[in-house]
């Protein structure tokens, strides 16, 4: 459809003998297709998010949309493992108690208070005598 297209980057008609379409009804200048946040070229060699209407590069995309760890608040990779909490995930290294830093693992008695993990012996019995296993 070269000729037809409107580029979602630029406005302007596409009329070069290649576009890229991102999506059923977004389509660009081979040149205007960039990371909206780093500027990275996108094209058929790396993977391209759309948010909004506006393409990211994986990286930013992650960084500035995905999930992030409760305490160190980094992004998470595919390949980690994680711990939940609630509505909080956290990397298994950083799903630790608040108080005297041990690691809590699977299957542990942990308290949650606002934002902090406290193991058994840092919290004591939950007052209404129930308790959260991970």
């Amino acid at each position: 459809r070269p000729g037809l297209a409107l580029c979602a980057g630029c406005g302007g008609r596409i009329q070069d003998p290649f576009l890229l379409r991102v999506s059923p009804d977004l389509e660009w200048h081979v040149a205007c297709l960039k990371c909206a946040e780093c500027g990275q070229p996108l094209d058929e060699t790396c993977t391209c998010f759309l948010r909004d209407g506006k393409a990211y590069c994986k990286r930013d995309y992650s960084r500035l949309f995905g999930i992030k760890c409760a305490q160190c608040r980094a992004a998470f990779s595919s390949s980690d493992l994680v711990m939940r909490a609630r509505d909080h995930v956290y990397h298994l290294e950083c799903f630790r108690c608040a108080a005297c830093g041990r690691q809590l693992l699977p299957g542990d008695q942990f308290c949650l208070r606002e934002r902090d993990l406290l193991c058994r012996a840092d919290h004591g019995p939950p007052p209404d005598g129930t308790a959260t296993r991970g």
